[in-house]
C-alpha cells in the first residue's frame, strides 16, 4: 500500500508565536514539506484547487513543478484537479510538462471540487455542474492515448487531429478520478475503468464499503480486469510522538476550519467530543501516534476490500512549521514501515 499527503496549501499561524506568516513564507514552507516527504520515503504528494481567500493552491501544477525541481522520487499529483472549471487541453499539456520536469513523476486526481467558487469565476453555469465534468473528462482521457485527438462535445470547441504537446515521459498519464459519496461518480469510474480516491472527510470509512463494491461490480462489468480497480482512500490525517499530542496540535486549525465552514453551509461549528470521537478505532480520522496511525491504516484496507493507496489531507491553519515537518518525518520512517508490515501479516 502506498503512503501519501494531501495538502491544500492554507494560510498558517504558528500557535507559539501568533505569527501569520506571509503568503511567500507559506510556500516557502510548503515546498519544505515536500522536501521532508521526499527524504522520509512518503510515495505520493499531493495539491489541492481552490480559488479563494486563506488558500494558496490555485496554480496546483506551478506548486507541483517548483516541488519537482527539489525532490528525487516522490510522485507528485494533484488532489484534486477541478477539471469542470478547466480546459482539458490546459490540463493534459500543463501535467504533461510537470512530468517531464519530474522524470515521470505526474499524476493528476480530476474532480468537481467541493467547492464551487470556481464556477462563477471563470464564467460558468452551475446548472451544467454534471456535464460540464463528463465531457471534459471524455476528451481528457482520450488526450492521454492521442497526441492528434478527433472530439467534439458540448462545452468546448472540436478537436480535428490538432496536435496536442508535449507528450509525457510515462507512456500513459496516470489519472485517477476523486469522488465523495455519489453512487453515480463511483459507477463513472468503474466503467471507464479509472482508479478511484474516495474522500472521506467524516463518519467510519467502513460505511464506503457498499459503494466501493458498486466501483468494482460496474468496472467488471465493463470488461475491466481487477488489477486496473485501484482505490484510495483520502482521510484527515496527522502524526505525533504520542495521541493527546497529535489530537491537541491537530485540534485548533481544524475547529477554525470547519467552524468557517460552517458559517457558510449553514451548520454548527465542531465540537471537541465530536472530533475525539471521530479518532477513535474505527473513525475516519487517522491522528495520533505512529502506532495508532498505523494500526488504523492497516486495519482499513480489508474492511473495504483491500486499497492500493492512502493519502493524509494534513492541511492545518494553525501549526508550527516544526509540527508539520515532525508529523511528515514520522509518517514516512515509521508509519509507512508499520503498516507494510502489517499488511503482509494479513
Amino acid at each position: 500500500m502506498e503512503i501519501g499527503i494531501d495538502s491544500f496549501v492554507s494560510e498558517v499561524t504558528d500557535p507559539n508565536t501568533g505569527t501569520k506568516y506571509s503568503s511567500a513564507d507559506r510556500m516557502s514552507q510548503f515546498l519544505a514539506e515536500v522536501v521532508a516527504a521526499d527524504r522520509a520515503g512518503v510515495d505520493t504528494f499531493g495539491v489541492g484547487e481552490h480559488h479563494r481567500e486563506n488558500y494558496l493552491d490555485s496554480a496546483p501544477v506551478v506548486i507541483l513543478s517548483a516541488a519537482a525541481a527539489l525532490t528525487e522520487r516522490i510522485r507528485l499529483r494533484s488532489a484534486v484537479t477541478v477539471l469542470s472549471a478547466d480546459d482539458p487541453v490546459r490540463v493534459f499539456e500543463a501535467f504533461s510538462t510537470l512530468d517531464l520536469i519530474s522524470g515521470g513523476r505526474a499524476e493528476m486526481v480530476v474532480g468537481r471540487g467541493s467547492f464551487v467558487e470556481a464556477f462563477p469565476l471563470f464564467g460558468l453555469d452551475l446548472a451544467d455542474y454534471d456535464s460540464l465534468f463528463t465531457s471534459k473528462l471524455d476528451l481528457l482521457l482520450q488526450l492521454r492515448d492521442e497526441a492528434h485527438p478527433h472530439w467534439s462535445g458540448r462545452h468546448r470547441a472540436p478537436l480535428s487531429g490538432q496536435g496536442v504537446y508535449p507528450r509525457p515521459v510515462q507512456q500513459r498519464l496516470p489519472m485517477w478520478l476523486g469522488v465523495g459519496g455519489t453512487p453515480e461518480s463511483f459507477v463513472r469510474a468503474g466503467r471507464l475503468g479509472m482508479p478511484l480516491m474516495v474522500a472521506i472527510i467524516g463518519g467510519e470509512p467502513r460505511q464506503f464499503k457498499p459503494l466501493i463494491d458498486l466501483y468494482r461490480q460496474a468496472g467488471a462489468e465493463a470488461g475491466h480486469s481487477p488489477e486496473t480497480l485501484q482505490v484510495g482512500i483520502h482521510c484527515f490525517g496527522f502524526v505525533a510522538d504520542d495521541d493527546t499530542t497529535a489530537a491537541d496540535t491537530f485540534w485548533p486549525g481544524y475547529e477554525q476550519a470547519f467552524t468557517q465552514m460552517g458559517r457558510e453551509r449553514g451548520f454548527p461549528p465542531p465540537r471537541r467530543r465530536d472530533y475525539q470521537a471521530t479518532l477513535g478505532e474505527h473513525g475516519a480520522y487517522f491522528i495520533g501516534s505512529p502506532e495508532t496511525v498505523a494500526r488504523k491504516i492497516a486495519a482499513v484496507s480489508p474492511e473495504l476490500g483491500g486499497i492500493s493507496r492512502f493519502t493524509m489531507q494534513m492541511t492545518n491553519a494553525i501549526m508550527s512549521p516544526d509540527a508539520m515537518l515532525r508529523s511528515i518525518e514520522l509518517l514516512g520512517t515509521e508509519v509507512k514501515p508499520r503498516v507494510a508490515e502489517a499488511v503482509t501479516d494479513m
